[in-house]
This record gives structure tokens, C-alpha cells and sequence, in this order.
């Protein structure tokens, strides 16, 4: 099964007028280094066979965003919130539950 490759990640632009600063961009890093050697698209084709129906959000990008949270110091599902809250950084994030 070949998945169609597409740019889970929104595109970031940097500047040095001190608007828009976050504190989580180094985190960015982690995301663009899975993407960039397919990690994200090899789980979501190996997650594949056990998707039952089509939801909104791709489970190879789930578990990416998972591991970005646990790489933040994140000990529970709720702790995703981190990720979640920066959407110009890392795109939509799934719920809790859906993670």
C-alpha cells in the first residue's frame, strides 16, 4: 500500500520583529526531522489495516504528536494540550480521546 505523501506540518516563517513567539519552537525540529525521513508516513501505513473508518486526523501524525508531548516532558494524554496549543507550529492536533 503506498501512502499519497502530504505536508502534515504548516509552514513556518522566521523573523526578528519579536511577533509571534512561541516557546515550544525547538519541539518544531523534532517534527520536521519525522517528517522529513518518512516516519510519519511509514506509521500511517503501517497503522493502515487497523483503521476501521476514515477520521479527520491521520494516525501516523497522532503518534508523531504524541512522542513530541512525551519528548516535552509529558506524562499523560491530557499533557498533548501542549502541542495542541501551538496549531501555527504543528497543524491540528487530535483530542485526547482520539489519541
Amino acid at each position: 500500500m503506498k501512502v499519497k505523501a502530504t505536508r502534515a506540518l504548516p509552514r513556518v516563517e522566521v523573523s526578528d520583529d519579536g511577533d509571534g513567539i512561541v516557546s515550544r519552537a525547538g519541539l518544531r525540529l523534532v517534527a520536521e526531522v519525522a517528517e522529513h525521513l518518512g516516519l510519519t508516513d511509514a506509521l500511517s501505513a503501517a497503522l493502515a489495516p487497523t483503521r476501521r473508518r476514515r477520521s479527520a486526523h491521520d494516525p501516523g501524525k497522532v503518534l508523531i504528536d504524541v512522542a513530541l508531548s512525551l519528548a516535552d516532558g509529558g506524562k499523560a494524554l491530557s499533557d498533548l494540550a501542549v502541542v495542541r496549543n501551538h496549531p501555527e507550529l504543528f497543524g491540528p492536533v487530535a483530542s485526547d480521546p482520539t489519541a
